[in-house]
């Protein structure tokens, strides 16, 4: 699987079959976002949860390229609201496949409030996901969030390979509590994110290294395409 970080909490993925997934789209007003890259296909979108650095281009990527859009009941309920056609609503514990990958909804400790004009709309809850490729490898995508003791119970049952994990500190986990989520999760690589783009945002991946010498710490370029 290709990853591209784009930024802040948003990651686009692109499996050998072809299918591309957007996590969290946030592309407009993102000071992260890699100048000059260009997002050719959307299959998949997933959303955690509705904060606007999360939500804010999934209705301009849909309206592009009609892609299926997974996100919490309720945040679904206002994407189909706005317009988008094919939200797959879902809820904690349930899985569904979307293209070649199998989705399970998890927890989060996280708000999940929608900006909508001068509002903020009941999202639902914040969640996390774990992605089970074609291939039989597993990834968790934490999205926002603190650590959680049942991160021992996302561990156990889906083993997650690779772990994206918030580590800025104010609005999620910083590097110590992301630790100890690395232990909890015993993931063998884990990808930070959501760090450095605005700055309170103070925590980094060496922090995080530093205080997990049996995990390897993959820290992406935003823009740069690794593969895994």
């Amino acid at each position: 699987m290709e990853i591209t970080w784009l930024g802040h909490g948003s990651f686009y993925f692109k499996l050998p079959s072809g299918q591309s997934i957007v996590m969290d789209p946030w592309i407009e007003g993102n000071p992260a976002y890699p100048k000059g890259f260009e997002i050719g296909r959307v299959d998949t979108i997933c959303i955690t949860h509705g904060h606007f650095d999360h939500i804010h281009d999934a209705l301009p990527l849909e309206q592009k390229f009609a892609p299926d859009v997974v996100a919490i009941f309720e945040t679904c309920h206002w994407l189909g609201s706005k317009g988008v056609k094919k939200a797959r609503a879902m809820n904690k514990g349930g899985s569904q496949k979307v293209g070649d990958v199998t989705v399970t909804m998890t927890h989060a400790v996280h708000s999940c409030g929608i900006l909508d004009g001068d509002q903020i709309i009941y999202g639902g809850e914040a969640a996390g996901y774990v992605l089970r490729l074609p291939d039989g490898r597993t990834c968790y995508f934490a999205g926002d969030t603190n650590v959680f003791s049942d991160m021992q119970l996302i561990g156990a049952l889906y083993r997650p390979e690779l772990a994206f994990l918030p580590i800025g500190d104010l609005y999620t986990m910083s590097p110590h509590e992301a630790a100890m989520a690395c232990q909890l999760l015993k993931a063998k690589r884990v990808i930070p994110m959501h760090f450095g783009t605005f700055p309170p945002l103070t925590g980094t991946p060496a922090e995080l290294q530093a205080k997990v010498p049996d995990t390897e710490v993959w820290a992406l370029e935003p823009g740069k395409t690794v593969e895994w």
